[in-house]
């Protein structure tokens, strides 16, 4: 997959988390938040918390689960990023924080066929 296709693949899958999450009630903050420790696709609220979310697209299953997509090195730099952003962003200073996982999964003809949503998928420690 050329790089612009898998950006495309990454920025349709975003796009449908972003939508997925905010039919469920969350609100948008921002969407690939970068700092030096990394990025996080989707940073939203839900209630008084705020979720950083890690959105994994997959044109079907032949190359693994998209739930299996996040390494352990990944993980540690998600979870760096979160401290950054929450460390640079004083209104969320107070309140708790989770990442979660989107994993997303295509159909042969692109429609979405699956839709996993893992709350609190990455933890520290």
């Amino acid at each position: 997959m050329t790089p612009t296709a898998r950006r495309q693949l990454g920025d349709s899958g975003e796009g449908h988390a972003r939508r997925f999450l905010e039919a469920r009630g969350y609100r948008f903050v921002v969407a690939n938040w970068r700092c030096s420790a990394g990025e996080v696709d989707l940073v939203m609220r839900d209630g008084d918390e705020v979720v950083f979310v890690e959105v994994k697209t997959r044109r079907g299953e032949r190359a693994g689960r998209a739930e299996d997509a996040v390494s352990s090195a990944q993980a540690a730099r998600l979870l760096s990023t979160a401290a950054w952003f929450v460390a640079e962003r004083p209104e969320f200073d107070a309140l708790i924080w989770r990442i979660d996982l989107i994993a997303i999964t295509l159909a042969a003809d692109g429609r979405v066929a699956r839709v996993n949503h893992v709350q609190n998928a990455i933890t520290g420690g």
